[in-house]
């Protein structure tokens, strides 16, 4: 993306599932102070799949009063204690809650409210153009070259962007934005020596 026009100079916030390959990625590309927001939709289902049946709709709610939750410390200590009462009767989902865990409030910490909270929390809007791509390419039998796979991908991503519309809760955007930006660590200011009169050469008379 970064060829392809990305302002990284910028502020930016990654919205990832969780893969360790992405977190690199943007790590590497847009540097260890990108801000990244982990799918909270992803973390559910990976903490209820340690869980047996009976347990998961009480952690489900408890996972998702946290989330909803605006203020930031509250809702990261909601999230702790629900890690360490799991610990002893399901270690598994404890250790796939605390991994990632507070970035899956990022967005609540940089203040954002509302329905742009909503959209910026999980990876669906970005999943829903996935799906388009495979149903594009669902009768594809037989894979001949990485070239043709990325034809039928942009073909899939043409046929999505005709569904684009704009994010929900676009109007804070911009103070999403300034969060962002204000979180970013700023180059040290070096002070300007100090202009010296120009030296003028007198010449003999």
């Amino acid at each position: 993306m970064s060829t392809a026009g990305l302002d990284t100079e910028q502020g930016v916030l990654g919205v990832l599932d969780g893969a360790k390959a992405l977190r690199k990625a943007v790590r590497d590309v847009l540097g260890v102070h990108t801000p990244v927001q982990r799918c909270i939709r992803h973390k559910e289902r990976n903490v209820l799949d340690h869980l047996p049946e009976r347990d998961r709709t009480t952690v489900k709610l408890r996972l998702r009063r946290a989330w909803a939750d605006t203020d930031h410390a509250r809702a990261l200590g909601a999230l702790g204690l629900l890690a360490d009462e799991l610990e002893r009767s399901h270690p598994g989902a404890a250790a796939s809650l605390r991994e990632g865990m507070e970035e899956t409030l990022t967005v609540t910490r940089l203040g954002v409210r509302g329905s742009l909270k909503r959209t910026l929390e999980s990876t669906n809007p970005c999943e829903s153009m996935i799906e388009c791509v495979r149903r594009s390419a669902r009768n594809v039998k037989r894979w001949q070259s990485g070239d043709m796979s990325l034809r039928w991908t942009a073909a899939g991503m043409l046929e999505a962007e005709r569904q684009f519309r704009r994010v929900i809760g676009y109007r804070d955007l911009a103070k999403l934005a300034v969060a962002i930006e204000a979180e970013l660590p700023r180059e040290p200011t070096i002070p300007a020596s100090p202009a010296r009169a120009p030296e003028v050469a007198a010449a003999p008379a």
